[in-house]
């Protein structure tokens, strides 16, 4: 029960369609298995109030509540700290957790379009930074709180597609400025960079707009793992997001911590 009585504001904890389960789903069972009180956000509603079916029935959720926003308007995203603060009170937790590429047409230097670039910079960085806008009085005013962030090992390694690139490197910088801006007011902010995972949104998507078999793709990135050539899964996320989100982590923030099965020992900084 290490999230016990605490209030998590969880941000993309449905998922994309495919085999097992994604970051946000996986992120939002496990706190609620620590004893954590959720508001579950996703854009789609269906989804977030799958995931709190899950938690209800399977993971002994205390409280769990779905919540319909769209990253790309501020004001959903107003509306739904609003809501956690009336339900609740207070916030101790915010765990951004959404992000696009294949699927929002990122592309290459020199073929990425500007609706693409505009779209995924929306959902990928604008959305995070306005949440934290709106969540980070209530957590100075309660002297106390965790924001965290999800980045990616593609800010740091080859990639070949430029808005997802640059926007999850936009985020590590993004939450170091909030971890030094508001570490006066005991707040804590860290970033998870996930490496090559078996999810929906990262096998199923790419399986589908390549034009591949979901085996083949998932083969093709377990050989690209060092540590013992197979990917992580989104368990692997939610327990380093658990451990960063809890007392346990008290004194570590401004960090970007690897989940990639050692692929950033490759890159040399």
């Amino acid at each position: 029960m290490r999230l016990k009585d605490k209030i998590a504001v969880i941000i993309g904890a449905g998922q994309s369609p495919g085999s097992g389960v994604g970051n946000g789903r996986a992120t939002v069972l496990r706190f609620a298995q620590e004893g954590a009180r959720i508001l579950a956000v996703d854009r789609s509603l269906e989804s977030a109030e799958e995931t709190c079916r899950i938690a209800k029935s399977e993971y002994g959720a205390v409280e769990i509540e779905p919540y319909a926003a769209d990253v790309r308007k501020e004001a959903d995203l107003a509306a739904a700290i609003a809501e956690a603060d009336r339900r609740w009170g207070r916030i101790d937790i915010l765990h951004y957790n959404v992000g696009v590429s294949v699927s929002g047409n990122d592309a290459s230097a020199t073929e990425i379009t500007e609706e693409a670039f505009d779209f995924i910079t929306q959902v990928n960085l604008r959305g995070c930074v306005m949440a934290c806008k709106h969540v980070l009085p209530i957590m100075r005013r309660q002297e106390s709180g965790v924001i965290l962030t999800v980045s990616s090992v593609s800010a740091w390694q080859r990639y070949p597609w430029v808005a997802y690139k640059a926007t999850k490197a936009a985020m590590v910088a993004y939450t170091k400025q909030l971890a030094i801006e508001n570490a006066q007011y005991g707040i804590r902010a860290n970033t998870l960079l996930p490496g090559l995972l078996d999810t929906p949104m990262a096998v199923d998507t790419r399986a589908t707009a390549f034009g591949k078999p979901r085996e083949q793709v998932a083969a093709e990135r377990d050989a690209r793992v060092p540590l013992r050539s197979r990917m992580g899964t989104a368990w692997d996320v939610a327990n380093a997001a658990l451990f960063l989100a809890s007392d346990e982590a008290g004194f570590i923030t401004g960090v970007e911590l690897p989940v990639d099965g050692g692929a950033l020992v490759n890159i040399v900084r």
